[in-house]
């Protein structure tokens, strides 16, 4: 076995530190907001000098798209991945779906898309694109997933399913109601194949 260079080590400590800041990131994000997200509010939940977090994020957009990026990469590993063992249709879109539903509110805040969609909806710039481009990413897989199902409208399916997700997080936040849960996994039972 060959030695570690310091300069690999340094890198893989430094890869370590980013990541753990990043988890921070979106846990604050998911609660506070991307606005709510500076490098100083973030250095002082971590315990960390802000010269330190700045030498990973040079700007608090940088801090910003890094952290929607962590959280996208989150919900892939998390949620997508384990999916994807099995077979493409209503099995698999049961389990991406479930697995979001399950994982929702593993935020400080909640679902962590439906705070930063609300908050960047209609403000032009890269970071309202990047969560864009990750929520047409999530219907496309959703679409995808109720087409190979046989569903006659899976663009529609996609919508609802979405719509759903978000309004159960939003009235399980606002007064503790689950039922929009059960609401959003009746939807995935409405398809043939094994349950």
């Amino acid at each position: 076995m060959e030695p570690v260079s310091a300069t690999t080590a340094e890198a893989k400590k430094g890869e370590r530190t980013r990541s753990a800041i990043l988890d921070g990131a979106v846990e604050l994000a998911s609660a506070e907001g991307l606005d709510g997200l500076t490098i100083g509010h973030l250095a002082a939940e971590l315990r960390m000098s802000k010269s330190g977090l700045f030498a990973h994020f040079g700007s608090k957009q940088e801090l910003q798209l890094a952290t929607v990026a962590a959280a996208g990469e989150r919900f892939r590993i998390e949620v997508i991945e384990p999916a994807l063992a099995l077979p493409p249709g209503a099995e698999r879109l049961r389990a991406i779906g479930n697995g979001y539903l399950e994982r929702v509110n593993d935020y400080a805040g909640g679902c962590f898309w439906f705070s930063v969609t609300a908050e960047y909806d209609d403000r032009p710039g890269p970071v309202r694109d990047a969560i864009a481009a990750a929520m047409d990413a999530w219907l496309a897989l959703i679409a995808a997933e109720a087409r190979a199902a046989g569903h006659e409208d899976p663009d529609r399916f996609a919508f609802e399913f979405y719509a759903a997700g978000l309004g159960a997080n939003a009235r399980f936040r606002l007064s503790g109601d689950r039922r929009g849960f059960d609401y959003a996994r009746a939807l995935l039972e409405r398809f043939p194949g094994p349950a």
